[in-house]
């Protein structure tokens, strides 16, 4: 009985350790990836705002050097499905080889 116990505890731990481990967790696919989901990310909840407006009285501020940011003119790119890895995490090293030319 308490032999039992032990190996319950020790496999309790090894799955929450496993877990934990970002490599290790079978579920990982299961769930999709968090930064996939739309409005995951910070920048996709900012907002446009408008140009600083100076009161009456005040200099206004030098911007002959600010940021300035183009429209954009270009259609949206494909929404990414939750499958899909994120875009800040590495490609895998392994590539896929090649299909050999059909035998003529």
């Amino acid at each position: 009985m308490h032999i039992k116990l032990v190996a319950v505890g020790v496999l309790a731990g090894l799955a929450v350790g496993a877990s934990a481990c970002h490599s290790l967790n079978p579920f990982k696919s299961l769930k999709g990836n968090a930064c996939n989901k739309p409005g995951a990310a910070v920048y996709d909840r900012a907002q446009s705002i408008p140009p600083l407006k100076t009161p009456p009285g005040l200099d206004a501020p030098d911007t002959h050097a600010a940021l300035r940011i183009p429209e954009l003119k270009e259609p949206a790119p494909p929404p990414r499905r939750l499958t899909d890895p994120c875009l800040d995490e590495p490609p895998p090293f392994a590539t896929p080889k090649p299909k050999p030319p059909p035998a003529a």
